[in-house]
């Protein structure tokens, strides 16, 4: 089958898409260096007052180890927003959140976000 046949009558088939790729991908190059000047202000902020989640009574039992990504919204103030499960076992989601909502962070200008990476491991 000749694909050029079903091109609309006056469709320019010297088009090139080169023009779009490189604009698509400067875009792309200018946002993710962007994105990590963002993360890395972002990761400067210190945890000043840290309290470490229980292993869940379940994971106990199974002898179940895993990570948990968890995303944080921290205010000006240091005090710890909102958190939400962005990766790993849900085995682990509740012990995880529970102990990041009590953690304190040191003051800053404005409220962040910050990816924390929590491990349990059986013991």
């Amino acid at each position: 089958m000749n694909i050029s046949r079903l091109a609309p009558k006056g469709f320019n088939r010297s088009f090139s898409s080169r023009p779009l790729y490189v604009a698509g991908l400067s875009l792309a190059l200018f946002g993710s260096c962007f994105l990590q000047a963002s993360a890395a202000q972002e990761a400067t902020r210190k945890v000043i007052a840290r309290t470490a989640p229980t292993y869940p009574e379940l994971a106990k039992r199974m002898h179940v180890a895993g990570k948990v990504k968890l995303e944080v919204v921290v205010t000006a103030s240091g005090v710890v927003k909102s958190v939400a499960l962005v990766g790993g076992s849900p085995v682990f989601e509740r012990s995880a959140v529970d102990a990041v909502k009590q953690w304190r962070f040191e003051p800053a200008q404005t409220e962040t976000k910050a990816i924390i990476a929590l491990e349990f491991s059986d013991q």
